[in-house]
């Protein structure tokens, strides 16, 4: 569980927290950063979900729905 008080103020997330965030399981994020469909920034070894990019996803995501 992502505890949200500690993220508010980072501009990333790693991608076990955005699989958290979205709602979906570990393997299902990495999955869908190895297809493009999740953006990620490479920090070294790191990957990091930008928060800005994760909003973005959700509201064009949103938008298509509704």
């Amino acid at each position: 569980m992502v505890d949200e008080s500690q993220n508010s103020g980072r501009l990333t997330v790693t991608v076990e927290e955005a699989a958290a965030l979205l709602g979906i399981s570990r393997g299902s994020a990495y999955t869908a950063v190895a297809n493009g469909e999740l953006p990620v920034l490479r920090v070294g070894r790191r990957l990091l979900v930008p928060r800005l990019a994760l909003e973005r996803l959700l509201e064009r995501a949103g938008a298509r729905e509704g």
